[in-house]
């Protein structure tokens, strides 16, 4: 029996993965800093499948929740890192506060960092984090995120040579319905319309169309130090 643990799992773009998996019958892990939404999440897993739903909470941010995730003997499959948080990240650089620059480095890409730290030894498969489209798109509004994402792409190749044969990859998304653009404070349909007019593929991206690219690095076993972009032909406009 397959199991895999996602780190953010509990909403978004994780928790798609996670119904997918528990449909399919697989076991799955969902870790998160809020014990309330864990356990809303698990309840509403639990009825989408077969497959075990188990939660933990955890801060990946630090390195002493990071490491009794992967403590003890038992192994895991694979692991995917979709977590994050957007709060007062956005704006110009002069604006966004040193504190906040912090916070998002510490999770977007140390959090990432600690997770291959952690988990080398006790994944077999693959580990896979979640980059953006603002890495490659920057837009003036977003340059702390834009780094943090566009770092991940470098911090994958490096765990993928250390921790070969297991596959270090990262996803990178575009725009994605998610709880995320709720903290921007936008009307966010109206937004969605303008912006998926600027699209090759003409709309928003779902949590679901997201999940299916982590399954197809996930499962297959010759794509390893690899960014897979799922942007709806962002970068090409």
């Amino acid at each position: 029996m397959t199991e895999t643990m996602i780190i953010g799992g509990g909403s978004g773009m994780g928790f798609a993965l996670a119904r997918v998996l528990v449909a399919e019958g697989e076991d799955v892990t969902i870790v998160g800093r809020s014990a309330d939404r864990l356990a809303t999440a698990r309840a509403e897993l639990e009825q989408a499948g077969n497959g075990r739903v188990q939660t933990k909470r955890a801060d990946i941010s630090r390195e002493e929740d990071v490491a009794e995730l992967f403590a003890g003997d038992q192994q895991v499959d694979h692991v995917a890192v979709t977590a994050a948080d957007a709060t007062g990240v956005y704006g110009p650089t002069a604006r966004v506060s040193t504190e906040t620059a912090r916070f998002i480095l510490d999770t977007k890409l140390l959090g990432a960092w600690l997770v291959g730290k952690h988990a080398a030894g006790k994944v077999t498969g693959s580990l896979t984090f979640t980059s953006g489209i603002n890495a490659y798109r920057p837009n003036g509004s977003n340059t702390i995120m834009a780094a943090a994402n566009g770092a991940l792409a470098s911090l994958a190749s490096g765990l993928a040579i250390e921790m070969a044969p297991v596959r270090v990859n990262a996803i990178s998304p575009g725009w994605v319905d998610t709880p995320i653009w709720n903290q921007l404070g936008m009307d966010k349909q109206a937004a969605f319309a303008e912006l998926a007019q600027r699209l090759p593929a003409r709309r928003i991206g779902t949590p679901d169309d997201i999940a299916q690219a982590f399954l197809a690095v996930m499962r297959n076993q010759f794509i390893t130090a690899t960014v897979l972009h799922i942007d709806g032909g962002h970068r090409l406009t």
